[in-house]
C-alpha cells in the first residue's frame, strides 16, 4: 500500500539563479498538503492541467526529490526521500519518465534485461515476455538510438517491469506512441498489471488512458488534489467545470434553463436534438468521426452538442437535456 500524509513540497531559487528542490523554502508550495492512499494492485490516474504537479508527485514519491513536510509510506514503511540517499527509488518501485532513461547503443534486449542476473536461468524467456507485452518482440537486437520516440517508450515500460515491481510509476506512458498502436499497448499492458497484481500510478492528459484502465482518478490543480474518487464516479458526477473539462467540452447549465432545478455540468451528449425542446442555434460543427460536435447559441448561453449528423451553419434546433 501506498501512502501519502500531508505532504508539500516546494522549489528555491539560490543565488546563481537556478532552480532546486527545497525542504525549507518559503517560496510558493509547488504540491500541498497531498494525502492519497494507493491499496496494492489498484490502478489510479493522475489528470490536471499543465504545470498541475503530476510529475513532482511521481518524483517525490520515487525519492527523486525531498517533501518539504508530510510522509510518504510504502507498505507501512516510511520513505525517507532524495535527502537521505544517494541513489534514489524504493527497490519495489519503478519509475518510467518521459525521458526514456535507456542506454543508446545498446540493444533492446540488453536495455530490458540491464538490472537482470545474467545467472537466472528464465532471464531471456523474461526478457521476450515482456518485450511481447509492449508489441516489441521483433525488435530485440535493434540498438535503442535507432528506435523512434514511441518504440523507446515501450521500451522504458519493458525495462521497468522486468525485475517485478510492486508499483509502477508512468508519466505519459503513451504521449510519443502512433494511435494504431496505443489502444492495444494500453490493453496489453494494464491487463498485465492487473494479472500480476502490481499497482499502478501513471500521470497522463488523455483520458483514454483512465477511463477503460484505472480504478480510481485523481484530480490535481494548483498543486493539490481536487479530487479522488473511483474513475467512474469523478467522470461521472464532476463535482467542478475544471474536472469535466479534463474529459471533454462542457456546458454549465444554469438552474431552470431547462428542466433542470439547479445548475448542472453536462457534457455534450447530455444535451439531445428534441421537437419539443429550448430553441438554438448552431454556430459551428466539427466533424469527430463517428458524431459532430455542434457549437450552439441557444438563449445568449453557448453550449455545445454531440449530433450523428451535420447541421448546417446557422440552422435552428431544439434541445434537451438529460435528467439526472
Amino acid at each position: 500500500m501506498l501512502q501519502l500524509d500531508q505532504v508539500s513540497f516546494s522549489f528555491k531559487t539560490n543565488s546563481a539563479g537556478t532552480v532546486a528542490a527545497s525542504t525549507k523554502s518559503k517560496t510558493p508550495l509547488v504540491l500541498r498538503d497531498i494525502c492519497i492512499t494507493l491499496a496494492q494492485g489498484k490502478i489510479a490516474g493522475v489528470m490536471g492541467e499543465s504545470g498541475c504537479g503530476k510529475s513532482t508527485l511521481l518524483n517525490l514519491i520515487y525519492g527523486l526529490l525531498q517533501a518539504q513536510k508530510g510522509t510518504i509510506s510504502w507498505q507501512g514503511k516510511e520513505l525517507k526521500g532524495a535527502d537521505h540517499f544517494l541513489v534514489p527509488g524504493h527497490s519495489m518501485m519503478k519509475y518510467v519518465p518521459q525521458e526514456y532513461n535507456l542506454m543508446p547503443y545498446t540493444s533492446v534486449f540488453e536495455n530490458v534485461g540491464e538490472h537482470l542476473s545474467i545467472q537466472r536461468d528464465d532471464r531471456s524467456r523474461r526478457i521476450n515476455e515482456l518485450l511481447d507485452v509492449v508489441e516489441m518482440g521483433g525488435f530485440a537486437q535493434r540498438k535503442v538510438k535507432t528506435l523512434s520516440g514511441g518504440q523507446k517508450q515501450r521500451v522504458a515500460i519493458a525495462k521497468a517491469l522486468a525485475q517485478e515491481p510492486q508499483l509502477l510509476l508512468l508519466d505519459e506512458p503513451f504521449s510519443h506512441v502512433d494511435n494504431f498502436r496505443k489502444n492495444d499497448l494500453r490493453r496489453r499492458l494494464f491487463s498485465y498489471l492487473k494479472k500480476q497484481g502490481i499497482s499502478a500510478m501513471i500521470a497522463t492528459h488523455d483520458r483514454d488512458d483512465v477511463l477503460s484502465f484505472t480504478d480510481e482518478l485523481i484530480i490535481m490543480k494548483n498543486g493539490a488534489v481536487q479530487d479522488h474518487r473511483a474513475t467512474i464516479e469523478v467522470y461521472e458526477k464532476p463535482r467542478d467545470f475544471y474536472t469535466a473539462a479534463l474529459f471533454s467540452e462542457v456546458n454549465l447549465i444554469p438552474a431552470n434553463f431547462f428542466q433542470n432545478k439547479k445548475e448542472r455540468l453536462a457534457y455534450p451528449h447530455e444535451l439531445h436534438l428534441s421537437r419539443t425542446g429550448k430553441a438554438a442555434t448552431v454556430i459551428k460543427t466539427y466533424f469527430k468521426g463517428d458524431h459532430y460536435l455542434m457549437q450552439c447559441d441557444c438563449d445568449g448561453l453557448e453550449l455545445w452538442v454531440r449530433s450523428d449528423i451535420d447541421n448546417t451553419l446557422s440552422t435552428t434546433i431544439k434541445l434537451s437535456l438529460s435528467a439526472d
